[in-house]
Parts: structure tokens; C-alpha cells; sequence
């Protein structure tokens, strides 16, 4: 562990005596008094933002929350001669870092005249989400990430060199091969105790690159839930003294990169007979790749361009291929799928900083919208 504290040693965050903060957070509510965070998109479109407010009740529904506003001068979402931007609660999960009746609350932002912020793409979403709720569409995304010390260096590389070349970290075991399990074991389970629906995790390609997956979720679920992993990661990270960044090449050069894979079905695609929709549902998107590599990351397709370059496991950003069990293509059928006629595809192409309700949005228009 000397090398790792070496690693550690400008984090802030790392030198703080945890322990201390447990005889203040032991201390007892006050009756009918909870702790709500309220959670946010901020304007870059893939970093969140946070608040605290006490309540004296404990709502059911998000609709019960008070709206709330702030600063948006300060998050890229305002001029500051007009800052305010208001926040929408639309979704309630337990507060896993204070427990009892606490609560984590994602909310939707929102300008003075009410129109929905430019990072606010979950409106838009949602209505086509209702649009299309007849055909029951699940999504589960595979978020890579990965860990970096706070001066922007993977967490456990040489300072001056590299590590291994690829091939002994996926999936890996021993302290050779992985780092800082603890943090992603942590985050696991705080997504499962405030009701995310994480479903795995795993080491992934690169070291210091991890994946976890969520899902399935029906309809707008998947933006919800994945947007509040996000804030459990970084919040999770924040408390170990470590960077988790969700950009989709952190290292340049003969590394993996870092994606969102999207994993897609419908009603019909779910029952026997179903690989024909599949088939047809890829043949829609062939038809509109540009559209989506647009949608499928937040800065147009920039930043998908240092990932998606037909190499580490990734297709051209500029051709649309789809194959069985390949993950060279842009829309990979699984082989278990293809043998049993029915299933789900994956959309290989989403960056691991997209948004998923642009994500979701923009697959639902193309396959059950015909847009």
C-alpha cells in the first residue's frame, strides 16, 4: 500500500479522518426531520451537481417535493443577471451515506420562463417514452469508467512509464492486476441499497477501468437510474480520495477506451420469433447512424471520435456494420440470441459520458417511431 498512498498523496480527500465524522452523523433526528439531496444535470451535460435541504415530512412521490432553484450562472445554465434555474424533483431514491429516512432526489432543471435547460433531455425523453410505452421497451447500459488520481493519472499506473500491455486486467483478480475494488464494491452496493437497478460489475480491459451494468429498466427508468449511479460513483469516489471519470479515452494510444453499451429490446423482439424485429430494428438504424453518433455523446459526436476508431473492440465512427457475437460492429446480436430467435441487440456506438435519455430517446424514435 506505500506505493498507493505515494499515489494519493495530493487527494486532498484521502487525508481525512473518516472516523471522525461518525460521532456527528450518530447524532439523532429530530423528529419528523429528514436530510433531502437534491441532484442535478449541470450544462456540460455529463457532470451532476448537488444540495441540501431539510424537510419535515417524508414524501412518497416527487411530485409531494417542493421545487427548489439555484445558481445556474454557476453551472453553465444561466447569465448572471438572470441566474436562477429551478429544480424539478422527479424521482426518489434512499440516501445510502446517511440512511433512515433520508433521501437522494433527481430532479429535471428548468428556466425562469419554465422551458427545460439545454442539459435537460429527460423532457423530451419521457414523451417519447410515453409515446412508445405499448411496446415495453427495456434498456440495460454497460457504464465503463475509470479511476484516476486527482493530478489526472490512472489510478496505479507508473508516474513515469505504463503498466503491462492489455490482456491480463478484464475480469482480473490479485493486486497486480485490478485497483481499488473497495471503491467499486462500495458503489454496488450503495446503488442497490437506494434503489438503483444495478445488476454486475466487472474489471474491464485497461487497468484502473471498471464497467458495472444497470438494468433492465422499462422506458424512462434507464435515465433515471443511470444518472443517480453516476452520482453514487463520483460521491462514492469522492470519499476514497479518487477521480472516476467517465471519459471515453482517458489514454491515448494501444488502450481500450470507455463506453455506454446498450443493450435493447422490445416486446416483440422478447417473444419467440422475435430476431426478425431485431433484424428489422438494425436495419432502421443503418439508415440513420450520423443521427445517432450525434446523440450518443454530449458534445455531437466529438468526443465518440477518439474512441470509435475500429480498433479495442470498437467500430469505425464513420460506417455502420452489425454482426452476431461481434464486438467490431455497431450493433453487436449476441449469440445466445441469435440461436434462440429471440432477444435483445446491443448498440455498441454510445460513448461512457453519453446522456441516456438522449440515448434511449433517440433508439426509441428510430426503431418504434420510424422518425
Amino acid at each position: 500500500m506505500v506505493g498507493m498512498s505515494r499515489t494519493l498523496e495530493l487527494s486532498p480527500n484521502a487525508h481525512i479522518n473518516k472516523t471522525l465524522l461518525e460521532k456527528y452523523m450518530s447524532l439523532p433526528m429530530p423528529d419528523g426531520k429528514i436530510q433531502a439531496t437534491y441532484i442535478w444535470i449541470d450544462g456540460t451535460g455529463e457532470n451532476v451537481r448537488c444540495k441540501d435541504r431539510t424537510l419535515d415530512f417524508i414524501p412518497q412521490t416527487p411530485s409531494e417535493l417542493p421545487i427548489w432553484n439555484y445558481d445556474g450562472s454557476s453551472t453553465y445554465q444561466a447569465e448572471g443577471s438572470n441566474s436562477d434555474v429551478y429544480l424539478h424533483p422527479v424521482a426518489i431514491y434512499r440516501d445510502p451515506f446517511r440512511r433512515g429516512n433520508n433521501i437522494l432526489v433527481l430532479c429535471e432543471t428548468y428556466h425562469y420562463d419554465g422551458t427545460p435547460t439545454a442539459s435537460n433531455k429527460r423532457k423530451s425523453c419521457l414523451e417519447v417514452c410515453q409515446k412508445t410505452a405499448d411496446e415495453k421497451p427495456w434498456f440495460g447500459i454497460e457504464q465503463e469508467y475509470t479511476l484516476l488520481d486527482v493530478d489526472g493519472r490512472p489510478l496505479g499506473w507508473p508516474k513515469n512509464g505504463f503498466p503491462g500491455p492489455q490482456g491480463p486486467y478484464y475480469c482480473g483478480v490479485g493486486a497486480d492486476k485490478v485497483y481499488a475494488r473497495d471503491i467499486v464494491d462500495a458503489h454496488y452496493r450503495a446503488c442497490l441499497y437506494a434503489g438503483v437497478k444495478i445488476c454486475g460489475t466487472n474489471a474491464e480491459v485497461m487497468p484502473a477501468q471498471w464497467e458495472y451494468q444497470v438494468g433492465p429498466c422499462e422506458g424512462i427508468e434507464i435515465g433515471d437510474d443511470l444518472w443517480m449511479s453516476r452520482f453514487l460513483l463520483h460521491r462514492v469516489a469522492e470519499e476514497f480520495g479518487i477521480v472516476a471519470t467517465l471519459d471515453p479515452k482517458p489514454m491515448q494510444g494501444d488502450w481500450n477506451g470507455a463506453g455506454a453499451h446498450t443493450n435493447v429490446s422490445t416486446k416483440t423482439m422478447r417473444e419467440p420469433g422475435g430476431l426478425a424485429e431485431i433484424e428489422t430494428a438494425i436495419g432502421k438504424l443503418s439508415k440513420h447512424h450520423e443521427r445517432h453518433i450525434r446523440a450518443y455523446d454530449p458534445n455531437g459526436g466529438k468526443d465518440n471520435e477518439r474512441r470509435l476508431t475500429g480498433k479495442h473492440e470498437t467500430s469505425s465512427i464513420h460506417d455502420f456494420n452489425a454482426g452476431v457475437a461481434n464486438r467490431g460492429c455497431s450493433i453487436r446480436i449476441p449469440r445466445g440470441v441469435s440461436d434462440q430467435g429471440f432477444g435483445y441487440f446491443e448498440d455498441r456506438r454510445p460513448s461512457s459520458n453519453c446522456d441516456p435519455y438522449s440515448v434511449s430517446e433517440a433508439i426509441l424514435r428510430t426503431i418504434c417511431l420510424n422518425e
